[in-house]
């Protein structure tokens, strides 16, 4: 029953991705370039989401739903395993409701339209507690094999599977009655280790630029105490979470003697952990909502026990229910008002962002075309993903400018503007830095300016330049 339910949540997503119209978000365009040169790794992230655009576009095409596409069938995959977890500490009554919960999570939504890291690395998670779980009841080396292999994946998808390791080994290290299973996980962490060395040693011959990025991606380095940040961040939880889901999970933390035996431990060990390092992190500086995500794929097993063991089946069955409708009309509703032709106002679109970009990218193409011998350049690194995809020819050669120091994007990485001294440009701007560009280029040519609306409120206004010769100087201090 629950396979047939989940299929039919991810067939409807899959219609929606075929049907809607929105353009790509950056860094869904950003993830499509790198697919393009496929690598084992790249500048901020691990190089499994480019692997899997590569293939489901060369089957299907570089279209939207063909970039979009194993978004919704990885969140299909993780709801499977949820279920399987489910089942196995407990039983099917409580695996099958686990799932659809898990399936129906806002996040989880979000993340089924939107080609993500989060999307890569959840069925990786789920798939090593499945397997962790299986190896622990009989103490099978198969089984450990599995787990190693999935942590190897998820490590590729995403530098938060660590966090699985940590819940792990301080699972086994804490619990006297777990620590023969030490042999069996280290086993499993050599596997994964295995799976990750080609990154590692990417990471090594291009100077550690993803340990960098995810560094620097953490703001550390600056004042260490923003309350404000943290309630941003447990606020943006009962989003991610439900605030049902949230609140009950949050009384299991603290009143953990009151609730569930060894399984409810578990669950708790590969949960706790994540939350707490992310809330930490949001107090010392900043954290993204989608941060604690995989805290959930274990935590959503928890509370829906916790439901239905005290008889609170309709409270779970609300809860998927609000779900399910907050998706439809956010999703949906604002698709549906945009395609009628009406204005949605900027702050009530989800979607605002990921509009304009087809009119962006024409208007580009044509001036590119009117302008022959021009190379794109961009001055911000979610619009050049963007262009790149939206321009057609395609400019895989686009370079970006930065006035800061340093590489910070995957351009300055492996397309720096220091190797194109001499050449002119067609720059695209959106930060008004005409003046810090003037002294790099012997001639800096305003062009025009696009207005790209959104809906009322919304919208950005870029101003096109011809930058003719590049002479270096900004790049000389990299």
């Amino acid at each position: 029953m629950a396979a047939w339910v989940i299929a039919a949540i991810t067939a409807a997503r899959l219609l929606w991705l075929a049907f809607q119209t929105t353009g790509l978000y950056p860094d869904e365009a950003q993830y499509w370039f790198w697919s393009r040169h496929l690598a084992l790794g790249y500048y901020s992230k691990p190089p499994l989401v480019a692997w899997l655009i590569a293939f489901t576009t060369g089957v299907f095409g570089n279209g939207e739903f063909a970039v979009r596409l194993s978004a919704p069938l990885l969140h299909a995959a993780a709801s499977w395993f949820v279920y399987a977890i489910g089942t196995r500490l407990y039983d099917r009554r409580i695996g099958y409701w686990s799932a659809l919960a898990y399936v129906t999570l806002p996040g989880v939504s979000l993340s089924a339209f939107l080609i993500s890291t989060d999307a890569v690395l959840l069925p990786c998670w789920a798939a090593a507690l499945y397997g962790f779980i299986r190896a622990r009841e009989a103490s099978a080396t198969g089984w450990w094999v599995v787990t190693g292999c999935a942590i190897g994946l998820g490590l590729l998808a995403k530098y938060a599977m660590v966090y699985w390791l940590i819940s792990a080994f301080g699972f086994v290290l804490l619990r006297p009655s777990e620590r023969r299973h030490l042999n069996g996980l280290c086993l499993a962490t050599a596997i994964a280790v295995l799976f990750y060395l080609p990154n590692l040693w990417w990471n090594w011959s291009h100077g550690f630029a993803t340990y960098l990025h995810t560094r620097d991606n953490a703001e550390l380095s600056g004042t260490l105490f923003h309350p404000g940040g943290l309630g941003e961040f447990l606020l943006s939880q009962l989003g991610v979470f439900g605030p049902l889901y949230f609140l009950a999970m949050l009384a299991l933390f603290l009143a953990p003697t009151r609730f569930g035996g060894p399984p409810a431990r578990l669950l708790t060990a590969f949960a706790w952990p994540t939350l707490a390092i992310v809330t930490i992190v949001s107090l010392l500086s900043r954290a993204q909502p989608n941060w604690a995500a995989p805290a959930y794929v274990s935590a959503v097993i928890l509370v829906v026990e916790a439901a239905l063991t005290r008889g609170w089946r309709r409270t779970v069955i609300f809860s998927i229910a609000l779900h399910l409708g907050a998706a439809v009309a956010v999703f949906g509703g604002s698709e549906i008002i945009a395609n009628a032709g009406l204005d949605v106002p900027a702050k009530l679109d989800p979607l605002h962002r990921l509009r304009g970009w087809h009119t962006l990218g024409d208007t580009v193409a044509s001036e590119l075309a009117a302008h022959p011998g021009l190379r794109l350049m961009a001055d911000d690194r979610e619009i050049l993903a963007a262009l790149i995809y939206y321009v057609r020819p395609h400019p895989f050669s686009a370079v970006a400018w930065d006035p800061l120091p340093g590489i910070s994007n995957q351009w300055d990485l492996e397309n720096n503007l220091s190797r194109h001294r001499g050449e002119s440009f067609l720059a695209v701007t959106l930060h008004n830095l005409a003046q810090q560009m003037r002294p790099d280029f012997a001639e800096l040519i305003r062009l025009k300016t696009i207005d790209i609306k959104s809906g009322p409120g919304g919208g950005q206004s870029y101003v096109l330049y011809i930058a003719r010769d590049y002479r270096g100087a900004s790049d000389d201090q990299k």
